[in-house]
């Protein structure tokens, strides 16, 4: 057969011709069913054919667009009891008043130029093969823009109305166009998702009025649709914890967050000190996470549930950590947060956690110093790096413990100063991300308080050791050497300027080197190797 090819907004677009679709189900469990229909549809006796029969084109699109645009919608609709499908034979066994079938084809003629796609609202359960529509060519052909519009339409038929955007004035913007850029950018799913990273269903206002509410959940959920969310699949809490096997190669499993609520909780077992790295990853289709529906917050807790560090990089929606673990049992939470442009009860989506042991860092010799100076606190770092670094972020805590985003600082960057207000959260720390697999690396801790002037400065020149632990301190003061568990292994005095302390009878791992001062205590991490 010949192939006719259309140009439209630079792309090329085959017309006429039916490609291999390939036949894709996220949930095949349910009953109730989204059916995304790409080789053309004759369709006649609908509420759409005032004007007679209408033969949708074939959309034209490869099979690796289709994988990725049902990626995407699935997605969206992954939470609930529902099947995204692109098998007709499946769409067909569904219950007559629970499905729907969108047309993704070029061909709008029939209806007009105005939109990228149209649909009935609430006719998913009207049960007389009534389509919704997206005009593929309309939308240049862009994989993503075609899947936020299948999902989009889809959710009218599911009973929803556009979710708008309103000024002070009452003004409306019918769609609303969400907020934020890179990977933690969002929009809802009824306004307008095609150029944000995040889109997810909303509670906001909606289009009827600027004080009209409209919770795509619960409406999506509810009746008359009458299908519901997905059971949740792993426990919320240590007692209830999911376990996972840590091999010599770690684990690897999955889960999803299906409400504002759910936490998934993990269980592993160390039977050695082990290095380990956790990555916890949303589902998404490429590079930045693309696609994704859930920003994750990390959790590790040990034996107890007692926490020991929560992860949420504020540039990113996926979460990792390195840390020297003890033998022992620990657990790993999962669940979505909000960002500086959604809310948490909206962070809801698939992800895969894996975690993996490390016996060499890509970030090493990482040594952060600082000093307050007329009350500006100034930092300084350095590190070797065999990885590209992605972004640097500067951390401080009130208690050497919970850190939080002070400022973020370009890939180049060794240098940060600032003048705190207080004096309440003097503790810092850098956290690095790389470029691969954007994992996350810490500096040691440093304390800078600047009522306390007679406090040693201490600079460690490596975070990582092996029979000696070099520092350079600026007046005399009393150490002690602690291992991972809190072991004192030795302990002395550091003088004046370079000091080199003896640790070859150290066993390799974590190792915790505090300096006295006359008021407090600061600690800093080494691993030795």
């Amino acid at each position: 057969m010949k192939t006719i090819f259309t140009v439209l907004c630079g792309l090329a677009l085959a017309t006429g011709v039916k490609a291999q679709i390939p036949l894709l189900n996220s949930y095949p469990a349910a009953r109730a069913t989204i059916y995304m229909d790409f080789d053309g549809q004759y369709v006649s006796g609908t509420s759409w054919n005032w004007s007679g029969p209408i033969t949708a084109q074939p959309s034209g699109f490869t099979p690796s667009d289709i994988n990725e645009m049902f990626n995407r919608v699935a997605e969206d609709y992954r939470i609930f009891n529902v099947n995204i499908t692109t098998d007709s034979s499946v769409f067909l066994a569904a219950p007559q008043y629970q499905r729907i079938r969108v047309i993704v084809t070029p061909s709008y003629q029939w209806y007009g130029s105005g939109n990228g796609g149209v649909a009935y609202v609430g006719s998913f359960t009207w049960g007389d093969g009534t389509p919704a529509w997206v005009f593929s060519s309309l939308l240049g052909n862009n994989v993503k823009s075609v899947a936020e519009a299948i999902s989009h339409e889809a959710g009218h038929t599911l009973g929803l109305q556009h979710q708008s955007a309103y000024n002070a004035s009452c003004v409306k913007t019918e769609y609303n166009p969400g907020t934020g850029s890179g990977e933690t950018s969002w929009a809802p799913i009824m306004g307008v998702g095609y150029y944000k990273n995040l889109t997810t269903w909303h509670y906001g206002t909606n289009t009827y009025a600027c004080n009209y509410y409209q919770d795509d959940l619960a409406i999506i959920s509810g009746s008359p649709n009458n299908f519901g969310y997905r059971p949740d699949d792993i426990g919320d809490t240590h007692a209830t914890a999911t376990s996972v096997g840590f091999s010599n190669t770690g684990f690897a499993t999955s889960g999803l967050i299906n409400s504002g609520t759910d936490k998934d909780v993990f269980k592993f077992t160390l039977t050695t000190p082990t290095y380990i790295h956790l990555n916890a990853i949303p589902e998404n289709v490429g590079v930045n996470n693309s696609g994704a529906n859930l920003d994750i917050k990390l959790s590790l807790l040990d034996h107890k549930a007692d926490t020991i560090g929560q992860y949420n990089p504020a540039s990113l929606v996926s979460a990792s950590l390195d840390s020297n673990l003890n033998s022992g049992t620990y657990y790993v939470v999962i669940e979505g947060t909000a960002n500086a442009n959604f809310v948490k009860s909206e962070s809801l989506g698939y992800y895969t956690l894996s975690a993996s042991p490390l016996t060499t860092l890509p970030i090493h010799r990482f040594a952060l110093s600082g000093k307050a100076t007329d009350g500006m606190h100034n930092l300084s770092w350095t590190y070797e790096t065999d990885e590209p670094v992605k972004a640097i972020e500067i951390q401080n805590s009130k208690d050497g413990v919970h850190y939080d985003a002070l400022a973020q600082v370009g890939p180049g960057a060794k240098t940060f100063s600032w003048k705190p207000l207080t004096d309440n959260a003097p503790f810092y720390r850098i956290r690095i991300i790389t470029t691969a697999d954007e994992k996350s690396y810490y500096s040691n801790t440093i304390a800078i308080r600047d009522k306390d002037d007679n406090k040693a400065s201490v600079k460690v020149m490596s975070t990582v050791v092996t029979n000696s632990i070099i520092t350079n301190v600026d007046k005399d003061c009393n150490y002690q050497v602690l291992d991972g568990t809190g072991r004192l292994l030795q302990r002395g005095k550091m003088v004046t300027g370079t000091n080199n302390i003896d640790i070859t009878n150290a066993q390799k791992g974590l190792i915790l080197l505090r300096i006295q001062g006359d008021m407090e205590a600061t600690t800093l991490k080494l691993i030795k190797q």
